[in-house]
């Protein structure tokens, strides 16, 4: 499902907190000393498509946005990293709808994350993301980050409202099920394999699952400044978890 923005930089004192300041005002990420590259070959660019249709007999359940949140851990990196910080941003209205016929081969979804309701670097979800996102980032710095995201070189959210992932295809087992998701961010798509975790219930589905993705692959450009001195990691970890209760 999605790219990111920088927030403001702590209060590292002179000069330094003059970097920070500037670091503050490029794309997506977070300041910390670690930089995450991929691990494997890019997926191939292909084309966004209308939503999937749920098939005759399948039975169908609609997104439920108070049992789902996407979670987007952005890095900085660069020899100057330390002087910002890492962050997360965090899905708040998530829409769309899943079905399944019982079988893997015959289930599916489609979930469509509004841009303009994505929180940075919320507290709770900070704490909650582990030791590369220590401390809280001031409310105007936070403010700042989110303007930055919705800028047309970033996510281009008057152009592109929504970040929609949409299932290719399922397999696997119940217990170890793998997709094929189509991710479609400003515009642009790419398939990427997702191993998930199924709960099935009662009138209701549970998923969740991990994946990294390429801010480049989407045609965004991490931010750098000073010859590479401070730059933003291209790959975006992005964790997923979504509830769907039946229609």
């Amino acid at each position: 499902m999605v790219a990111q923005a920088r927030g403001a930089a702590g209060a590292v004192g002179g000069g330094a907190r003059g970097w920070c300041v500037l670091v503050c005002i490029g794309l997506l990420g977070g300041c910390g000393t670690r930089r995450l590259e991929p691990t494997t070959a890019p997926p191939p660019l292909v084309e966004p498509r209308p939503g999937p249709t749920v098939p005759a007999g399948a039975q169908a359940y609609a997104i439920d946005p108070g049992r789902s949140v996407v979670t987007l851990r952005v890095y900085r990196a660069g020899p100057l990293a330390r002087l910002g910080h890492n962050h997360v941003i965090t899905s708040t209205d998530e829409a769309g709808y899943a079905w399944t016929s019982g079988e893997l081969t015959g289930s599916g979804f489609e979930v469509r994350v509004p841009v303009a309701g994505l929180v940075v670097d919320d507290p709770a979800a900070r704490a909650a993301a582990g030791l590369d996102f220590p401390g809280e980032v001031p409310a105007e710095a936070r403010e700042g980050t989110r303007r930055n995201l919705l800028r047309p070189e970033v996510l281009d959210g008057e152009r592109h409202p929504e970040i929609i992932v949409q299932a290719e295809t399922l397999g696997g087992t119940w217990e170890a099920p793998v997709v094929l998701a189509r991710v479609i961010i400003r515009g642009q798509a790419r398939v990427i394999e997702v191993p998930l975790a199924i709960v099935r219930e009662s009138g209701a589905l549970a998923a969740q699952g991990t994946f990294r993705l390429l801010q480049s692959e989407f045609g965004i450009t991490p931010f750098s400044v000073a010859g590479g001195a401070i730059q933003v990691a291209d790959a975006v970890d992005v964790h997923f978890e979504v509830g769907a209760v039946r229609r």
